[in-house]
């Protein structure tokens, strides 16, 4: 017989990470996150993981031969082909211009 899984079971496992902030901090946190309906450390996890991945990626390098470069340039300097999607876009009006 097979032992029945629980979601316990399945959570990944955790390390403990440690701060020190001011208690002003500590509470604006807490109001956000119980404004989220996230726990503090769900909150301060995911705020962290996207403040993360975001300077990670701002730091991308892509190495392309002259080639690729160029018919990339190329592309970025042709106009765009028009088409039925293009048409109906430029013809709607901004959202900024709505009142």
């Amino acid at each position: 017989m097979k032992p029945i899984e629980t979601s316990l079971a399945k959570r990944p496992s955790r390390e403990t990470l440690n701060l020190r902030i001011p208690a002003a901090e500590r509470g604006l946190i807490d109001r956000a996150a119980k404004s989220s309906g996230k726990t503090r450390t769900d909150f301060i996890l995911g705020a962290a993981r996207r403040a993360a991945e975001e300077e990670l990626l701002d730091r991308s390098i892509f190495i392309v031969s002259p080639e690729e470069y160029a018919n990339f340039l190329a592309l970025l300097d042709a106009p765009p082909t028009p088409n039925e999607r293009l048409r109906r876009t430029m013809q709607e009006t901004p959202p900024w211009s709505q009142a």
